[in-house]
């Protein structure tokens, strides 16, 4: 699978069926290759696929992240296979292990992350010759996860990062592998205001556990995490400023080695006409 060069990040669960149909439509008409969505308290992520692949011509469609405890191995199998069978191969399986208060909350209990995706992957691709083949990413933030990805999977699907992770797993990404890297971004050019939005959209990442240890291992301190997050560590997550700038902010980790850059515009609960408007600036990146 070809996955182009630039795809589309957003939170589908906010959206109406109208609304994500009008997202599709100009993610489309921009030239964008790929629409990727979360799986968290919102649309299902078999059914959300396929309602978007109904409604889109040319758009992959990728789950960022499908949670490996919302369904079993089996089902996320005959689930990748039969949209694709059905969308003409668009559709990329996305897996993630989600964040422990996400699954407690199901009634799972967690398990440590590598161990139960290797585990998954051995179910779900148990006697199936052409498994290698198969549309599958996975989610990977620290280094034994990215190898998994890279090695069970088509790659990796990293986020809230930075181009240096970029560049970590790049170093270790195996010829025809994806590193599919999304970023967040915000015109706005006022520091007061572009932190202050950038502090409410991580404010949900900030309690998780697993993103809290990954940005200790690029080196931001406890400090740095605490209160909203320290300056250095919000213009890393939430680049901003001129259109000129963030693009340039983006376009590292290109340069760092990601094979595709899935961008997430920030902006105004229910401001679509700000977002497709950003889509509009970006999408010759």
């Amino acid at each position: 699978m070809q996955l182009g060069r630039l795809g589309v990040w957003n939170p589908n669960d906010r959206l109406s069926p109208p609304e994500l149909i009008r997202l599709l439509k100009a993610s489309e008409d921009l030239g964008y290759t790929a629409l990727w969505y979360p799986e968290a308290v919102g649309y299902e992520a078999f059914s959300s696929a396929s309602f978007m692949l109904a409604h889109s011509t040319t758009l992959k469609i990728g789950s960022s992240i499908a949670n490996i405890y919302a369904r079993d191995p089996f089902t996320a199998r005959r689930g990748l296979i039969g949209l694709n069978r059905m969308y003409n191969d668009r559709f990329v399986l996305g897996l993630g292990v989600s964040h422990a208060p996400m699954v407690e909350a199901r009634g799972h209990g967690y398990a440590k992350p590598v161990p139960a995706m290797r585990d998954y992957l051995d179910r779900m691709q148990q006697d199936a010759p052409d498994a290698g083949e198969w549309q599958v990413m996975l989610a990977a933030l620290g280094p034994v996860m990215m190898r998994l990805a890279f090695e069970r999977s088509m790659g990796a699907l990293p986020a809230n990062s930075t181009p240096e992770h970029t560049r970590r797993a790049a170093a270790v990404m195996p010829p025809g592998k994806h590193l599919a890297v999304a970023q967040k971004f915000i015109f706005e050019t006022d520091a007061d205001r572009a932190r202050a939005i950038g502090r409410r959209e991580l404010a949900p990442y900030l309690a998780m556990s697993n993103y809290v240890s990954h940005w200790q291992r690029l080196g931001y301190t406890e400090a740095e995490l605490a209160g909203g997050g320290a300056d250095r560590f919000i213009d890393a997550m939430v680049n901003w400023g001129t259109v000129e700038q963030v693009k340039q902010q983006v376009r590292a980790h290109f340069d760092a080695g990601a094979t595709h850059i899935c961008i997430r515009p920030v902006h105004a609960d229910g401001d679509y006409a700000a977002r497709d408007a950003m889509l509009k600036v970006m999408a010759d990146l």
